[in-house]
């Protein structure tokens, strides 16, 4: 479980109710299905018509990455890459053909293959640089569909208050309740901004970050392996690529992921 995230949503919705408690208000008065209605299902029918089906259920599925810290520790994999290299060093890169099966991840698994196929390391470098451009692409889809969530809440929130105000304006007639009215009318309009500032856009924020983490995994795998194929000693092999993990011990700790070093 990501503490960060989870604290994040605490405090946010519970500061809009503690604020509206302490003002006096109840909060009876902000929860309003129809207003829920309106703005959830308008940003989501926006939503859908901005992408395709398959990203929307995508989109839904990388809830668990903004909600779970991966298991998957870079610390681990450096080791599982050096022991790689040590092993290739002594028996060569054909030894290297049962790690081409029972690697962590696919992307592993791949570029290993190439190594043991004796592919060229520049040809290797681009296979995988493409590999990873492919990933890139994909997993940034669940990010940009809840970023333009983010933006369109907001507006449908204002629909919703604007039509609120509709249905005071046809009852003028009754002045007792115009203040009543117009006060509901304006909760659409919190819940946009809450769906937005408090939701899409941090979950489109935090799936950034989760994608940053995993593209430096995958960069130091490239170049652990063009490494390895290389021939390079493998202590030399750990000190290069732990420049990638300088900050990504500490991130771990704190369940945030680092973001990749220029290099």
């Amino acid at each position: 479980m990501d503490i960060a995230t989870i604290i994040g949503l605490l405090l946010g919705f519970g500061a809009v109710i503690g604020g509206q408690v302490l003002e006096g208000g109840r909060i009876a008065a902000i929860l309003q299905p129809t207003a829920a209605l309106i703005v959830l299902g308008g940003t989501f029918g926006a939503t859908c018509v901005s992408f395709p089906l398959s990203g929307i259920i995508q989109a839904f599925k990388s809830i668990r990455k903004v909600l779970f810290i991966s298991s998957d520790n870079p610390e681990i994999l450096l080791k599982d890459i050096i022991s790689y290299a040590t092993k290739a060093r002594k028996n060569g890169l054909i030894s290297l053909e049962q790690e081409a099966k029972s690697a962590r991840d696919v992307f592993t698994r791949k570029g290993i293959s190439m190594v043991v196929d004796g592919i060229d390391p520049q040809k290797l470098r681009d296979t995988m640089e493409v590999e990873l451009a492919v990933f890139e692409e994909h997993e940034k889809l669940s990010a940009e569909i809840f970023e333009a969530a983010g933006g369109y809440a907001p507006t449908i929130g204002i629909i919703g208050a604007v039509l609120g105000l509709i249905h005071v304006m046809e009852n003028l007639s009754d002045s007792s309740k115009l203040g009543e009215g117009i006060a509901v009318a304006f909760v659409a309009t919190i819940y946009g901004l809450m769906t937005a500032n408090i939701v899409c856009i941090p979950f489109s924020s935090k799936l950034k970050q989760r994608l940053k983490h995993d593209i430096q995994k995958r960069e130091m795998v490239i170049e652990g392996l063009i490494s390895i194929q290389n021939g390079e000693n493998p202590h030399f092999i750990e000190q290069k690529l732990r420049a990638y993990l300088q900050e990504s011990g500490a991130a771990e700790k704190k369940g945030q992921p680092a973001e990749k070093k220029g290099k």
